[in-house]
């Protein structure tokens, strides 16, 4: 999963952190005595979201607000008298986290009583499917494809208004849905949690334009969406505690305002005067204002540090960098340091060395094919090219257009420069960044980006990326455009493994030799988020599932 400035959990690495963050209550029963109800929060953003519609979003922004107002089958629950503490799997829509049957082919769940949409009618199973099915829809690209992968009898389906009815998801009853998968699939219930399974109701459907009409089933509604200025989300009065084991409805209103800057987002959250004392941020804090921040006595108590479990990396477009000595020579030349620097510094995170972020199971820690100088090797990268026979190389980069990826763009611009390779910076506007690249008919051949797991395992990071079955023309997640059947067909004899300490290893073996073989992607940075908090704010837990500061919780203190 991607951030704009950072795609779920990994709740396997260990999180550190809210450095003295505010925290009462926890899980559905927090909102008794201690927590106040009512007011305003303020969520500053400096752009509007990619998407909104849950089976669209793919970022880690749009579904941190998205779980506000629509719920999946499952989800991940955090107590707020714990915000530091290991998120776990649970049922949301469901009662359960679901019941696998024929050796995990068939998955079944059945849903909470009393669940219901803004409007007051029930949500039902048919809901369910409906949610699923429209995430075929070429028109409605951008989400995870997991229901694509590994859904029975699939094959040119696309979406219910163009296919009709799709047989491999079955609702005996309005309360019970069930999934018939084309291979076993131990942790599907994982995928559940993503936005893909949410409910959607047919006949509030508005298709490419439910970005901006998405329906409520959770705490709080849709009042007001003004793209790229406002979104104001009010309580769901048919929302009930009772139903909702993740998420509690404390304040009356969520007020998102885009636009601006983040610099000076921080400095308005630094001085924490009106307009911000109810507040928190979206973005994680800017590289200019990073270190200064991180080492300020007097923000301890209000800054959240939150490891995320991902990979700030570049990729490569494969199918217009074909030579792969040229891809290594730029795995060589990149000076990781610079890079570094423009997000922040030390602070920022620590140099990536492989593509699996530290932590994931079965990563080999001590690999580093490209070696463990930060600065890179200039010299190597120069003779590489030399033997590809290369000369006056331009290639395009993308970035998006803020201060901090200015930068960054640079410090990769400037790298190359070193080893005879000209680069064209591309800035690209923060809100359809991703929706940009992910158009393989823009050919950028270098393309920024960073990866979040979507549930702790390697197999929601190396498939998403580099799988080349995944490729699409809209919404594509593989930048490089890696085509490597070999590693495929690795991929899915790592997925039949039914031992899951044989499939890590295989994954930590793959991430190794996808870099070594294939070169797509410079692995540059594990990432750490610092965001900061309102003074009046409490309740926010750190969540390690989405990288962010979870609103499932908050409230105001008065």
């Amino acid at each position: 999963m991607m951030r704009k400035t950072r795609t779920v959990t990994m709740t396997a690495i260990a999180i550190s952190v809210a450095l003295g963050a505010t925290a009462c209550g926890g899980g559905s029963s927090s909102s008794s005595g201690a927590v106040s109800k009512g007011g305003t929060l303020v969520y500053y953003t400096p752009s509007d979201f990619d998407h909104l519609d849950s089976g669209r979003t793919y970022t880690t922004q749009g579904q941190n607000i998205g779980r506000e107002i629509y719920r999946t089958l499952t989800g991940w629950t955090q107590s707020a008298s714990s915000p530091n503490a290991k998120p776990t799997l649970t049922g949301d829509l469901a009662t359960n986290t679901g019941v696998s049957s024929n050796g995990a082919k068939t998955w079944t769940f059945t849903l909470r009583s009393g669940i219901k949409w803004q409007d007051g009618t029930p949500v039902t199973s048919a809901d369910v499917k409906y949610g699923v099915e429209r995430t075929f829809d070429p028109d409605l690209s951008g989400g995870p494809t997991y229901a694509q992968q590994w859904l029975a009898n699939d094959k040119g389906y696309k979406g219910p208004t163009k296919s009709g009815d799709l047989a491999s998801i079955q609702t005996p009853n309005a309360s019970t849905i069930v999934f018939q998968l084309n291979q076993p699939v131990s942790d599907f219930n994982e995928a559940t949690a993503m936005g893909t399974f949410a409910a959607v109701p047919k006949a509030h459907d508005t298709g490419a334009t439910y970005d901006t009409h998405v329906y409520s089933d959770g705490p709080y509604e849709v009042k007001s969406y003004t793209q790229n200025k406002e979104l104001i989300l009010v309580k769901n009065p048919e929302w009930s505690q009772a139903t909702d084991p993740l998420r509690n409805q404390n304040v009356d209103e969520i007020d998102i305002k885009m636009g601006m800057d983040q610099a000076a987002i921080d400095q308005l959250m630094k001085a924490d005067g009106p307009d911000a004392e109810n507040a928190v941020i979206e973005d994680p804090i800017a590289g200019t204002d990073l270190n200064s921040f991180v080492n300020d006595p007097t923000l301890k108590s209000r800054l959240h540090a939150i490891p995320a479990p991902g990979t700030n990396y570049l990729a490569m477009n494969t199918t217009t960098i074909k030579n792969l000595a040229v891809r290594q020579a730029i795995e060589y030349a990149i000076n990781k340091e610079t890079i570094r620097g423009a997000f922040g510094g030390s602070a920022y995170g620590q140099y990536a060395t492989v593509f699996l972020p530290p932590g994931t199971d079965g990563r080999q820690d001590s690999a580093a094919p490209y070696g463990t100088n930060p600065a890179g090797d200039p010299a190597k990268a120069k003779a590489l090219l030399a033997q590809a026979g290369v000369k006056n190389l331009t290639l395009s980069l993308a970035v998006e257009a803020t201060p901090t990826q200015a930068k960054v763009g640079s410090a990769i611009a400037d790298a190359l420069a070193q080893v005879g390779i000209t680069v064209n910076i591309k800035q690209i506007d923060r809100a359809t960044y991703f929706n940009t690249v992910g158009n393989t008919s823009n050919k950028y051949d270098l393309i920024w980006g960073d990866w979040i797991a979507d549930w702790p395992n390697a197999s929601t990071i190396l498939p998403p990326l580099f799988d080349g079955r995944q490729i699409q023309p809209q919404g594509n997640q593989v930048f490089s455009q890696l085509q490597d059947p070999a590693a495929e067909k690795q991929m899915d004899a790592i997925d039949a493994m039914a031992d899951p300490a044989q499939a890590d290893a295989a994954w930590g073996a793959l991430d190794v030799q996808l870099l070594q073989k294939d070169a797509a992607v410079v692995p540059l940075v594990y990432m750490t988020f610092y965001e900061l908090q309102g003074k009046n704010v409490g309740g926010l837990t750190n969540d390690s599932e989405l990288a962010e500061m979870n609103l499932a919780h908050v409230y105001l203190k008065k």
